[in-house]
């Protein structure tokens, strides 16, 4: 398990927010769902309305936070009935993070569980063990929902479970996703290439244990 799980989610939180620190109230509509249907993203690793943020919001509940009984409403139609124009929602989000240190709290936990922990858990069962490695697991668990195999499937490096070398395996990668990015038809994807920028300028400074820093990611340092 790296030891650099801080700087790590400070990087993520600058792809997903601008700010290290993340910004727990970020909400914005993108057209990014099914079909390019508009869906909310929000919070500090920016979780969306047709992925988990219905696991976020129940977690909330669970939690009792201040606005949990206004949320209840909602639960059952996220994820079924589209919200990105009902203002109440998303302004009630917005105030629950700016108000609420459970909807903070909340939110970290949520994205160990949901993120961190099994992309952490897919390093352990591939035998992946330096820290820019974790970094990239990460980002592709919170950016993709995991490591693709239709991207696996275009290079030929082993992952060290199975006998490859992870250097080898983590650049080729990067560079398969960068690709994949970097064409892709959707607009708002072709613009994220600055995380797989990130990872490769890392990569040509040998700066595997992460311990080179600042780490300049999309223009903002981060230490």
């Amino acid at each position: 398990m790296t030891k650099k799980k801080q700087l790590i989610q400070k990087i993520l939180n600058v792809f997903e927010t601008g700010k290290s620190e993340g910004k727990y109230e970020k909400l914005v509509v993108y057209s990014d769902g099914v079909a390019n249907s508009k869906q909310i993203t929000f919070g500090r690793c920016q979780t969306t309305e047709q992925g988990n943020l219905l696991t976020l919001l129940e977690m909330y509940v669970e939690h009792e936070g201040t606005y949990c009984h206004d949320f209840i409403p909602y639960l059952d139609l996220i994820g079924h009935t589209p919200l990105h124009e009902n203002n109440e929602f998303k302004n009630l989000l917005v105030l629950a993070a700016k108000e609420d240190e459970v909807m903070r709290q909340t939110q970290d936990l949520f994205f160990d569980q949901v993120y961190w922990n099994p992309a952490m858990a897919w390093c352990e069962r591939y035998k992946m063990a330096l820290d820019l490695s974790a970094l990239v697991v990460y980002d592709s668990y919170i950016h993709s929902g995991g490591i693709p195999m239709f991207l696996r499937k275009r290079f030929i490096e082993l992952p060290p479970s199975k006998g490859g070398d992870e250097k080898a395996w983590i650049q080729a990668y990067v560079s398969t996703r960068h690709q994949w990015l970097k064409y892709h038809s959707r607009p708002i994807l072709r613009k994220t290439i600055y995380r797989t920028q990130t990872f490769i300028n890392e990569i040509e400074k040998d700066n595997w244990d992460l311990e080179k820093t600042p780490i300049i990611a999309n223009g903002i340092s981060v230490s």
